[in-house]
């Protein structure tokens, strides 16, 4: 019998959580300029500023980390990391890295060369820095359906087939070192990718002679999705699934933070040893030598655990029940929620919440820290302070096409009690919007500057 909500696991440690007051929290708030990327982490009551890396890790995980083999060179954890990774995913060659955007950087230096083009149906933050740290252009092709938080479609994540093949007949397939796609879309709500779009999307790089990687962060959730919402895989196992979703695929980029469900870690996948070599030369230099990777051998030995429970299907039903359950929650506090709701997070639509808010203003933002003050909730914007720039033609300012707010939920680490605090917070919080400032910024870096940026409210 599956359980559609109940928790698979019981609870064996407990790590204790404070309540500051309201007052605390204005002042704390304050000090951090207004960042809650610089709010310390015992100062939130409920943390969903991210699922990367806050995952409860299982009975089974911490008796295999007693196992680690820390040899420099050729250890045994590196050998169950490597066979996990072949017999989960399929690629016979991996390269560990410390976590994913490690991952990225070293695969992104072999390839890319500064003034060529990465297309994706929509990259997320850090791997657009990585690219874009090199001179290189990251290429947003998700499907117009992204953009529309109300409609709710089975899998709103998809690249859009027919603008890949028109950008690639645009720039050149020479001017296009690699093609991606991120499975599931985070920076289009968490929204699932079709195992047909997979499919068609790695068929088009492969006609033009463009490598296809897969950003596999969240492959197990996306996994589920297919069988939940497509017909022709509901009787399929949730390990064939993956095995289709990356044989399109000549590699993969993967921060095992998500859905290893552990608290460090990435790999690159492979399937040729040439290219491995190449960017081993790079991994040697930045992250450590090919067998750990910049992780000690009791890290690999949790990935390698990990992996296969990432892909159990009562914890992926729990899983994606648990985040609809936030879904109603927020959506009953009046809070307009982004359809339908993911794997890993619950994105609400910033820009509908709070309309007197325009994006130069960080709608996102603003309800971010109004929900912190109000109820020591941390959430992260997935918006134009993210994701917003200035037109390097004109100057003029280029915003997010959704001014989102996301509550991501950390793997087997929260109820439903506290996942009822945060609605009772959020409706609250609804009762008097127009109170909610927008923000400006005083000082921000040139690249990510939504982890580093000092705000004010206007």
């Amino acid at each position: 019998m599956t359980v559609p909500f109940l928790e698979p696991f019981r609870i064996k440690v407990v790590e204790p959580i404070k309540m500051t007051t309201k007052a605390e929290r204005v002042a704390i708030l304050k000090s951090a300029h207004n960042n809650l990327f610089k709010v310390p982490a015992e100062d939130v009551f409920i943390d969903l500023l991210t699922d990367s890396g806050t995952n409860a890790m299982s009975d089974r995980q911490w008796s295999a980390m007693m196992l680690g083999d820390e040899s420099y060179a050729g250890a045994k954890s590196f050998l169950k990391f490597e066979k996990a990774v072949a017999d989960i995913l399929g690629f016979p060659h991996v390269l560990p890295t410390h976590q994913g955007r490690a991952a990225e950087g070293m695969l992104f230096g072999t390839l890319v060369k500064p003034g060529q083009y990465v297309p994706n149906n929509r990259h997320f933050d850090t791997t657009q820095a990585n690219i874009a740290e090199i001179g290189a252009y990251p290429v947003d092709l998700v499907v117009p359906e992204a953009e529309d938080s109300a409609i709710d479609l089975p899998f709103k994540g998809n690249m859009d087939l027919e603008r890949l093949e028109a950008f690639i007949n645009e720039v050149g397939a020479e001017n296009i070192p690699m093609g991606m796609i991120t499975i599931t879309n985070n920076s289009a709500a968490g929204q699932p990718v079709s195992m047909g779009n997979i499919r068609q999307t790695g068929e088009i790089y492969h006609k033009y002679g463009i490598p296809f990687f897969i950003d596999a962060c969240r492959f197990a959730e996306n996994a589920w999705f297919i069988k939940q919402r497509d017909q022709d895989y509901a009787k399929k196992s949730i390990h064939e699934i993956v095995r289709e979703m990356f044989s399109y695929a000549d590699g993969c980029t993967m921060s095992a933070k998500k859905d290893a469900i552990v608290n460090i870690g990435g790999f690159i996948g492979l399937r040729d040893e040439e290219l491995k070599l190449r960017i081993a030369q790079k991994l040697i230099i930045h992250e450590g030598f090919i067998t750990y990777g910049g992780l000690a051998g009791r890290d690999l030995e949790a990935v390698a655990q990990g992996l296969y429970e990432g892909i159990d299907p009562d914890y992926l039903n729990y899983r994606e029940s648990h985040t609809r359950y936030l879904g109603e929650v927020l959506e009953a506090a009046g809070m307009a929620v982004y359809k339908p709701t993911g794997g890993h997070a619950v994105y609400v639509d910033a820009g509908v919440t709070l309309p007197h808010i325009p994006p130069s203003q960080f709608p996102g933002a603003a309800l971010a820290n109004a929900l912190y003050i109000e109820g020591g909730v941390r959430t992260v914007e997935i918006g134009s302070l993210m994701f917003g720039h200035d037109d390097p033609d004109t100057g003029e300012p280029v915003y997010a096409p959704n001014e989102l707010l996301r509550f991501a939920i950390p793997r087997r680490v929260y109820t439903r009690s506290h996942l009822d605090y945060v609605g009772k917070v959020a409706k609250e919080l609804m009762k008097n919007t127009d109170s909610i400032r927008g923000l400006k910024i005083t000082w921000q870096p040139e690249l990510l500057r939504h982890f580093l940026a000092e705000l004010e409210w206007v």
